[in-house]
């Protein structure tokens, strides 16, 4: 006998003036019986006002994560927001503000409370944010806050990017690189490396996960002949790491890391910065690629792109990257769930 139909995911519609309400819309159009059920944090009108805009005829109905699941078949579930959310395409304002905010704070709510599997986010914009007085470096960062708000211990946020034939996670993140060899610790490698190598075992199911580990410098220093920090952080941080039960090697040559022979020796990609990272996982699958937000007390991804400004309202944005991202997240969350049994 088959159970209750699973929680489904809460989808978060990022900022209004991109192209999250028509990626949505297009998400859910592309539903079959393979697409995870979801419902999106955001508001009715708006969607409905893009939906004109694009001449797309797409039924919504406004319900609560309960409720959801039982009318994604026929309509885009919407759960509405206090904050309203204007239309204007290309035209960010931090009018949207509070609403943005408000649909990631109620995605964490949802999840943590138990009334959704997992979060899915919409690119959001940061300069509107920040001139409404918004005070995390990112989406990433904020989830990290809420997630040690509810909590009450501290969270470290890791981010992956997945794609269908390869994983990074660049340990450095947002910051200039100039300043990336100076911030870089064996701490701060050995951190990313436990919480990347515990979520690949728990939520994608990977028993021991390989980990590669890039240099800083190329060559991988040259034996100190360009740089030393591949040797004096790097290398201390993957000892400790195979100390601690993991199977992370390393330091690589990032030159040499991202052919399809050297692919097939490891799970994911550790790398030092942010470009080492991206650069080849984007090169590889651009549109298929999922962000990953690991170290976190529950199921994240995102589509792994941003708000296409230049594109919104336009007809022209693809979904795919946002189907991958609600399927990925719906993998994870079923994996976590049977981990825990």
């Amino acid at each position: 006998m088959s159970g209750p139909p699973p929680h489904p995911l809460a989808v978060t519609i990022g900022e209004p003036a991109g192209i999250g309400p028509e990626i949505l819309i297009a998400a859910w159009q592309s539903r079959s019986e393979t697409l995870p059920a979801f419902y999106v944090l955001g508001d009715a009108a708006l969607i409905a006002a893009r939906a004109r805009r694009l001449k797309i005829d797409v039924p919504i109905a406004e319900t609560t994560p309960e409720e959801a699941t039982a009318h994604f078949g026929s309509a885009l579930p919407v759960v509405a927001l206090e904050n309203r959310l204007e239309d204007a395409p290309g035209n960010p304002s931090g009018a949207n503000a509070a609403g943005v905010i408000e649909a990631i704070t109620r995605g964490v709510e949802d999840v943590l409370g138990g009334r959704a599997a997992g979060l899915v986010t919409c690119p959001i914009a940061k300069k509107p944010l920040y001139d409404a007085g918004f005070r995390f470096p990112g989406h990433t960062e904020f989830l990290g806050h809420l997630a040690e708000k509810a909590a009450g211990v501290p969270a470290t946020p890791i981010m992956m990017l997945a794609g269908p034939e390869l994983r990074t996670v660049p340990v450095t993140v947002h910051q200039p690189l100039k300043e990336v060899a100076a911030s870089l610790t064996r701490e701060m490698v050995e951190r990313a490396g436990e919480i990347v190598g515990r979520d690949l075992a728990e939520r994608f199911a990977i028993p021991s996960p390989r980990l590669a580990v890039a240099g800083l410098n190329p060559h991988a220093g040259e034996g100190g002949a360009m740089g030393s920090e591949d040797a004096d952080i790097i290398a201390p941080a993957i000892a400790a790491l195979r100390e601690k039960g993991f199977d992370a090697f390393g330091p690589l040559p990032a030159d040499t890391m991202f052919h399809a022979a050297a692919r097939r020796k490891y799970d994911v990609a550790l790398c030092m910065y942010h470009d080492q990272a991206l650069i080849p996982v984007k090169t590889l699958a651009f549109d298929e690629t999922v962000n990953v937000t690991l170290g976190l007390p529950f199921i994240r991804t995102s589509p792994d792109h941003g708000t296409a400004f230049d594109i919104a309202g336009k007809g022209r944005a693809r979904p795919d990257s946002l189907v991958a991202a609600i399927r990925l997240a719906r993998q994870l969350a079923d994996n976590a769930a049977r981990n825990s049994r």
